[in-house]
């Protein structure tokens, strides 16, 4: 199964729900694989514990190559498993981000590389899971993940303003799965930083289950356990396995695993 988690806002929690799912899939003995599409490359440092300044086995090769097709047709494009790295936890690996994606995107845009993703994830062999972290605009590599993938998790924050997005964000996806991926369905808004006890995240979150948006059970509650667990470079099942956030991703995975 290929996943993306995708918002158009910064700071929803996309990096640490993309490496927190995909280190339960590895613990749960699936051969998973992390994709790193965000110049930041926070999924990068989150699993490897340091960020790719060479960019000869990263997704900016990857899509550099994409450009080299000859005038006879051949092509010396690399294929994604030359720029997979084994990251320090069993069965989970990470194709890391590069800065270089920024200066590559309006080259691959105007030679219409969109669907080059797709076409090379249905021939990787090997993995029985894929999460796709995604930059926080809709961009050629949002758009190419949107594309590659089958399923789409969405964090929600609980902001008034999230809000708003979010329906936009959703008409998006509806776009993108009208005109190039009949197989994308949104599996489920991720409420992220989720305060119990508050009244304004019970609230947007009961209004959105009101309107018929599929929010996910499994909510995420806030916690400096994350940042700590950024700043080693383990995901909070590694880190803190009986942790209270543990037990909730846990159960964010179980809900998206039926």
């Amino acid at each position: 199964m290929r996943r993306v988690i995708f918002n158009q806002k910064g700071g929803v929690g996309k990096s640490t729900i993309t490496c927190n799912l995909a280190a339960i899939s590895a613990i749960e003995g699936k051969k998973t694989l992390v994709i790193d599409l965000d110049i930041q490359g926070n999924s990068t440092q989150y699993l490897l514990g340091r960020k790719e300044t060479e960019s000869d086995k990263t997704i900016a090769l990857f899509f550099k190559d994409c450009l080299s097709l000859s005038l006879f047709g051949s092509s010396t494009a690399t294929g994604l498993e030359s720029v997979i790295h084994e990251t320090p936890f069993p069965n989970l690996s990470v194709i890391p981000s590069h800065p270089e994606l920024e200066p590559l995107q309006s080259r691959l845009e105007s030679r219409f590389k969109i669907f080059k993703l797709k076409e090379a994830l249905e021939k990787l062999q090997g993995f029985d899971s894929i999460y796709i972290d995604t930059p926080p605009v809709l961009n050629f590599y949002s758009q190419s993940a949107l594309i590659a993938a089958q399923r789409c998790l969405i964090p929600f924050d609980c902001d008034a303003f999230a809000r708003d997005a979010l329906y936009t964000l959703m008409q998006t996806v509806a776009e993108v799965k009208a005109d190039h991926n009949q197989s994308l369905e949104v599996e489920g808004i991720i409420v992220n930083q989720y305060q119990r006890q508050a009244n304004l995240p019970r609230q947007l979150v009961q209004e959105l289950v009101a309107e018929g948006l599929p929010v996910l059970a499994s909510m995420i509650s806030p916690s400096v356990k994350v940042r700590e667990s950024h700043s080693l470079s383990q995901p909070l099942v590694y880190y803190l396995p009986n942790h209270k956030l543990s037990d909730e991703f846990r159960a964010l995975y179980a809900e998206i695993h039926p």
